[in-house]
């Protein structure tokens, strides 16, 4: 059995009915035949019944992996430092991470050689994303919003001076936070005193 022959449509995350499907086999045999192909490395399982070949995988491009990161955890968009790489406002790499703001639960799944990783935030302040391309991406102020609260509460960790402050509207980010708490504020404050915004 040909692994091209897995994914005949080349969609980027396949499900059991999709290997039923593409395989001509019943869905229990291809349940077995998802199993199996998990132990000897030829699928990578994402998340329940949904799963992606490893040629996918190891050849996927920074687009395919926040799609999968949307998908990992509904509702999620990417954000924070993944977002700002993204935007190219700030050199701070995160090899192999990629970062989500969800209203679920903070978590990280790993799948393979990547990372996940969600943060929680109050529904309030899950706002300011866009679809670009294929996945949910915040905007750059909403990115660096998302930034200063997480940081401002202790839950994020941020190498300010590896950020672009000039591709950044102040008065954009300042409009996210106004709803935030306090403590925010201050921290958007210092921020403010400490970089000359």
């Amino acid at each position: 059995m040909r692994i091209k022959d897995i994914n005949k449509e080349d969609k980027l995350l396949l499900s059991v009915d999709d290997i039923s499907k593409n395989l001509s086999i019943s869905t229990e045999s291809a349940r077995v035949t998802a199993n199996r192909y998990l132990k000897h490395g030829i699928l990578f399982r994402i998340k329940r019944n949904s799963y992606i070949t490893a040629d996918k995988f190891n050849t996927s491009k920074e687009n395919d992996f926040f799609r999968i990161a949307n998908f990992i955890q509904t509702p999620s968009y990417i954000s924070l430092l993944s977002a700002l790489s993204y935007y190219n406002i700030s050199t701070q790499q995160l090899q192999g991470i990629v970062e989500s703001v969800a209203l679920k639960r903070s978590k990280s799944f790993k799948v393979r050689t990547r990372e996940f990783r969600y943060y929680l935030v109050k529904k309030g302040f899950y706002c300011g994303f866009l679809l670009a391309d294929i996945f949910f991406i915040a905007s750059a102020e909403k990115a660096f919003a998302d930034i200063i609260y997480l940081s401002s509460l202790s839950k994020y960790d941020c190498d300010f001076d590896a950020i672009d402050f000039s591709k950044i509207n102040k008065t954009g980010v300042g409009r996210f936070l106004e709803n935030t708490n306090k403590k925010t504020l201050g921290y958007w404050e210092s921020l403010c005193s400490r970089y000359n915004l």
